[in-house]
This record gives C-alpha cells, structure tokens and sequence, in this order.
C-alpha cells in the first residue's frame, strides 16, 4: 500500500480543502506526523499544547474530569476531525483531555503555521469557526438531555447517535460502547445504565449481536 504525502492527507480534511495548491504546499512542509498509542493523551486538561492535532485514523474520546476525578464523555471523535484549535484561538489551556481509544494516527500543525493559514485563507478560517459553532450546538444537546431527558431517553440517544442505518427499520452499532462510557456520557451510574441496557432487551429495542456489535430496532425506540 503506497504511503501518502502529507500533501495528499491534507486534502482529505475538510477544513483544508479551501486552500489553493501553493498554500496546501506549504503547509504540507509544515506539519509532522505523530502516533498515539490506546490510552495516550493527545491533549492534557489544564495543559497548553501550541498545535492543532487533525486526527488521520484511530479514534480519539474527549473527556473532562472535575476535581473529584469524576469523568464526564463529552464527545468521541473520528478521521478528519482535529483538537486543540479553542486553545490556539485564545491561547488558554485545553478545557478537556482528548484520549486515544485505539491507536490514532495525527497530524501535528503548530501555532504559527496555524495562524499564518488563518490570516491567509479566509475560508479556511469560515472552516473552523462552523466546526466550533457545530461543538457547541452538540453541547446544547447534550446538555438539554441532561437537564430534560430521563435516563432511559439519554442511554438510548448515546446508542442511536453511534450507530448507522441497518435496513429500513434498524440501526447497527459496530463498536462496541461499555456500560461504563455509557454512564459517563449521560451522567448516571454504571449500575443504572446496566438496568437501562436489560430493558431495552427485554423491550426489543437493543439485539446483541454474537460479533458484540448491536441492532437497534427504530420501531422500539423509547424516544419514540
């Protein structure tokens, strides 16, 4: 399998894909590469890193964790989404860690080449303001199902929103969510997130699979 340049991986994320061939060229000069392995940081809560981190393959979750070392799951992040541009903007540190999830591979591009694309191409800055307001729309969500959804409701939203459509009434979800991240994204225990997952078997609205991925029936849907 032939190794692309950096050039030909820049192209491949939508926030570069504005930027002329002489710009993307030198920025192709500009950023590194970088391996993370499962469980590594990208970015450090409290922690300034001076670069943009745009994720090529692996998947990254992004989780904030209070004084007590509770962990809430704000989001789970895949190819051609990035981390760290809020912190490039306003030059204060990360608001949340970004974790590997599996092996993740990145590319690095630091501050100064970073605000030297943004002064240089308009759209490219258009790019990354529409992915903040997109951030922060998912946020609005997240916390209008924390305040207004009940558990039930909340559990069911993390599966459906992981999983992709399956036929004409069901959903599949491939990757396989514990019981334990679930709990951290809809802000309930372990335990009550377990009690959740056996009723919507008992319901029909979650089939696991041998495989371990999972069928979601829209017809049982509590959301319904």
């Amino acid at each position: 399998m032939a190794v692309l340049s950096n050039l030909d991986l820049l192209r491949r994320v939508s926030i570069f894909e504005s930027l002329s061939l002489s710009q993307i060229s030198r920025l192709a000069d500009a950023v590194g590469k970088q391996r993370i392995k499962r469980g590594d940081l990208i970015v450090e809560q409290g922690k300034k890193s001076n670069a943009l981190f745009v994720i090529l393959t692996g998947r990254a979750r992004v989780v904030m964790v209070d004084s007590r070392e509770r962990e809430v799951i704000l989001a789970v992040l895949g190819p051609g989404e990035y981390v760290g541009e809020l912190s490039l903007l306003d030059g204060m540190t990360h608001s949340a860690n970004v974790q590997a999830e599996v092996q993740t591979d990145l590319l690095v591009l630091g501050r100064t080449d970073f605000e030297a694309c943004l002064s240089d191409n308009r759209s490219m800055a258009l790019a990354i303001i529409q992915g903040l307001v997109g951030r922060l729309r998912k946020a609005d969500a997240q916390i209008s199902s924390l305040a207004l959804m009940d558990v039930f409701a909340r559990v069911a939203s993390v599966l459906v929103d992981a999983a992709e459509p399956h036929g004409p009434d069901h959903l599949l979800l491939r990757e396989k969510i514990s019981r334990q991240d679930i709990a951290k994204r809809v802000g309930a225990s372990r335990e009550m997130v377990s009690r959740v997952m056996r009723d919507f078997e008992d319901q029909g609205f979650v089939q696991t699979q041998d495989d371990g991925s999972m069928l979601l029936n829209e017809r049982r849907s509590p959301m319904r």
